[in-house]
């Protein structure tokens, strides 16, 4: 997936970065003790290194008039010295401890987000530029709070020196306050310059990244194409952008630093000769020269406050790209729980399904009656998919209603609805450390080895499992298994957790014929009852439900029993014709060795509106 382009990521900047300074501020509070304590010790330690030169100075005053409070005030020295020392040690351990608190706080809303949306608003971020936005870009952002305390505290050295450089001499403080508007100016530039170029690195890092775990998915198809070269070239074509952007960040950097670091002598001097020629007029004694050089320091100490200020706005623009994720829309869930032994029944009202501002499903109505088999066929591009991802509210209709047994599914309980409604995908990810758990994997109680394996059995996957190294409890990582064995795996833990509603997506498209037949008798036997939707591709899948859902560019075209479309549709029948479905120019017979297929003797079964449009369709068709 290619990253946003330009005019989209300024359109939404605006809405980022109030997402982003959001959820800082709300990964600030969850570590807000820590924060406060970093601030704390930041504070003290600045209050320290204030006191420190006006300490010396009076300190080097009493010496020099070999004052008896003069070993007094050199203890009180060392003491202020060691406290700014110790204060800075403390500060610098609060801040480790803040910045992985924060940073593991943003992964994990950023997580949460992402497994509680809709599997087709997560697709929208490809894998790389998700796994970045956890990774460097939330470690970034984390450290953001305690970065803007010490920001903050940066800011009081030179303030309170320029106070203090008042106290002591007005004239030695007019000499310091002549160059302060360059500072001002200077850390303004920096500032804003540091954003922006940090925010484009951070955007070609993303798509670098997307193409790199791009190619790491398909690298046998890289293999076997020989495109190696050609994929190296992909993933780095933005390689000296990158670098660009790079060496633009330390610029930026380093040009600031050169100018405070030309700037900073300049008001040095200028501070020491006005003290000079106040000392020598004896407006002041030699320790508050000592003290207005230390001060004039401290406020030309714009340094620390250029650090504090750059990793505030790296880290700021860290959190725009994880904050991405944060704005994903929550499939959230009711509290009601499904009528106790409902036979399944599914329900959709009005349904309308829109992706990327085309209509997918168009104003979907009919009634599935519970305990039913269901086959959902069409041409690729029917709508197929996104019939079964509302069937079981993977996703939710643009418009429209899908109820299960009469209640509305966004007011069923998170648990409830995956108890009772399960899925099986036609690439499935398997989840566990073994064989035996990618099959119990799933939100209710661990099934026990029994129920594994006659799910397994049921989805004929028993006999390879048992022939891995150490069976079910062979490590996913050490099974080789071919995208059919995979497929019998997925199948296997859909009906290890089958509830009353059971939707297979294509889920037997790797199977041969003979696997897939044994599958579908399993699921007619030995499956748990209740209502199956199966998105079919192969002549017998339909053949065998008891009602066919027949989809046609996102609209459904006709329902009824297979024999009844496939005699008098023969624009049906061409829907098999088009998959390759072998066998798809004759009405199927009944299969050697199984049960014959009958046709049922009553009409199809829809709701009102349905069933008489899909008369219609084929009285059009005739």
């Amino acid at each position: 997936m290619s990253p946003p382009d330009e005019a989209a990521d300024g359109a939404r900047a605006p809405d980022a970065a109030r997402e982003a300074d959001r959820a800082l501020v709300a990964a600030a509070r969850h570590s807000g003790g820590r924060t406060a304590a970093v601030l704390g010790c930041a504070l003290a330690a600045a209050a320290a290194a204030l006191a420190e030169p006006a300490v010396l100075g009076h300190t080097l005053d009493l010496l020099l008039r070999r004052d008896p409070a003069g070993p007094a005030w050199t203890l009180l020295c060392a003491a202020v010295i060691a406290a700014e020392v110790a204060l800075d040690a403390a500060a610098a351990r609060l801040t480790g401890d803040v910045d992985g608190r924060t940073t593991a706080r943003l992964r994990r809303l950023g997580l949460a987000r992402l497994l509680r949306t809709a599997p087709h608003h997560a697709a929208r971020h490809a894998p790389g530029e998700t796994a970045a936005r956890l990774t460097a870009h939330a470690t970034e952002a984390g450290k953001v709070p305690a970065a803007a305390a010490h920001a903050v505290t940066a800011l009081l050295p030179p303030l309170g020196a320029v106070v203090a450089l008042l106290l002591i001499d007005l004239w030695t403080a007019l000499a310091f306050l002549v160059g302060v508007p360059l500072l001002v100016l200077l850390l303004r530039t920096f500032s804003r310059d540091t954003l922006t170029s940090v925010a484009r690195y951070q955007q070609v890092q993303l798509a670098t990244a997307g193409r790199l775990v791009e190619a790491l998915a398909g690298a046998r198809t890289i293999a076997a194409a020989g495109t190696a070269e050609r994929e190296r070239d992909r993933i780095l074509a933005q390689l000296p952008e990158l670098g660009t952007e790079g060496r633009r960040m330390w610029q930026v950097f380093g040009g600031t630093t050169a100018r405070s670091a030309a700037l900073m002598p300049i008001l040095l001097y200028a501070v020491l000769a006005v003290g000079g020629i106040r000392l020598s007029a004896g407006a002041i004694g030699v320790g508050e020269l000592l003290a207005a050089s230390r001060y004039a320091a401290l406020a030309a100490g714009v340094g620390a406050v250029t650090a504090g200020l750059a990793a505030v706005a790296r880290g700021r623009a860290a959190a725009r790209r994880t904050a991405a994720l944060l704005t994903l829309p929550v499939l959230g869930h009711g509290r009601e729980e499904l009528p106790a032994g409902g036979p399944g029944t599914l329900e959709l009202r009005g349904v309308r399904v829109v992706r990327d501002g085309s209509t997918v499903l168009h104003d979907i109505s009919l009634v599935i009656p519970g305990g039913s088999t269901v086959a959902v066929v069409g041409r690729s591009g029917a709508g197929k998919t996104q019939f079964a991802a509302v069937a079981g509210r993977l996703a939710d209709p643009d418009a429209g209603r899908v109820l299960l047994d009469g209640v509305p599914l966004p007011e069923v309980g998170a648990e409830a609805l995956r108890r009772e409604v399960g899925y099986a995908f036609d690439r499935p990810a398997l989840l566990g450390d073994t064989v035996g758990e990618a099959i119990g994997f799933g939100s209710g109680p661990a099934p026990g080895r029994d129920a594994v394996r006659a799910a397994a059995r049921a989805a004929g996957a028993d006999g390879f499992v048992r022939r891995l190294p150490h069976g079910y409890d062979t490590p996913l990582a050490d099974a080789p298994l071919s995208g059919g064995e995979f497929q019998r795996l997925g199948l296997a833990r859909a009906f290890c957790h089958a509830g009353r509603l059971l939707v297979l997506d294509d889920a037997t498209s790797s199977l041969d014929t003979v696997t897939a037949r044994e599958v579908e008798r399993a699921l007619a036997r030995e499956v748990r009852p209740g209502t199956r939707i199966v998105v079919a591709h192969r002549l017998s899948s339909a053949a065998r439900a008891d009602l066919v859902v027949w989809l046609e560019d996102g609209r459904v075209r006709a329902t009824g029993p297979h024999g009844v479309l496939w005699r008098h549709e023969p624009a049906y029948r061409a829907v098999f014709a088009a998959d390759g479905e072998p066998g798809a120019g004759a009405e199927p017979a009944a299969e050697s060795g199984s049960e014959p297929v009958a046709e049922p003797a009553a009409e199809p079964v829809a709701a009102p509106e349905d069933a008489s449009a899909s008369r219609g369709s084929r009285e059009a068709a005739r």
